[in-house]
């Protein structure tokens, strides 16, 4: 299964700097625009329940202006799932959320959590959410995203991006196996967290990989070479790891 590699740009990091300072520059909208107009497929935006980055009024303006698909990350609350059904994006991501983490540190418990994650895929879905689950490389993860009917899940590699050598090249294994058994069962795979200029071929290279959600390198890279010559960038390398 190969085939186009859609690149999923995360505009978080675009926030914090705003949040930084208050008011309303830069404007993380303006971003996932620029973002669409060098090629990213889709824009992912996590709304965390202390909203330290991305704000409620920032998931209304992307909904009213992006012309590309909107992948809402969030954590399995009541709240987040009201405001899911209220904007209804293209997709919704649950992740694992503690509010001490600096950010993500890995992929969700569905196998543990699979009664209290149950409700939200289901009402997720009934709303025509394609509902992905972030979750480890892990057999036993993709076990539960199949019991839970979650269409798609999307791999953690971070721990793949902070490795080195034998020890990376064991964890790419890992999700290339992760990748293959969640297609054989009809689950789309994903991947995301840790994704740089140095890195990502060896998973854009993986055939069944579908998307990459890629944001914090990207929008870190853009101060030194600008948001569209980074998407770019990293738009060209994806295409030739295919």
């Amino acid at each position: 299964m190969t085939g186009h590699l859609r690149l999923g740009v995360n505009i978080d990091h675009v926030a914090t700097i705003r949040n930084a300072r208050g008011g309303d520059h830069p404007d993380p909208v303006k971003a996932a625009l620029a973002a669409a107009e060098a090629g990213a497929d889709g824009i992912t935006a996590h709304l965390r329940e202390d909203r330290r980055h991305i704000r409620d009024e920032d998931i209304s303006a992307l909904m009213a202006r992006l012309e590309i698909p909107l992948n809402l990350e969030m954590a399995a609350t009541e709240e987040m799932l009201e405001i899911a059904l209220r904007h209804r994006p293209h997709a919704a991501c649950l992740v694992p959320e503690k509010r001490e983490e600096r950010t993500t540190e890995g992929g969700l418990d569905a196998a543990g959590q699979d009664n209290h994650l149950r409700p939200f895929v289901a009402r997720l879905a009934e709303a025509n959410i394609r509902v992905s689950l972030f979750i480890e490389p892990d057999a036993r993860q993709i076990e539960a995203a199949i019991r839970l009917k979650a269409p798609v899940v999307e791999f953690h590699t971070g721990r793949y991006a902070h490795l080195e050598g034998e020890a990376r090249a064991a964890e790419l294994r890992r999700i290339a196996d992760a990748a293959a058994l969640a297609a054989k069962n009809g689950i789309e795979p994903h991947a995301g967290h840790g994704l740089n200029f140095d890195n990502v071929v060896p998973v854009a290279a993986i055939p069944q990989i579908r998307e990459l959600n890629i944001g914090h390198f990207l929008v870190g890279e853009a101060l030194f070479i600008g948001l569209d010559a980074s998407v770019r960038r990293m738009r060209a390398l994806m295409g030739e790891a295919r």
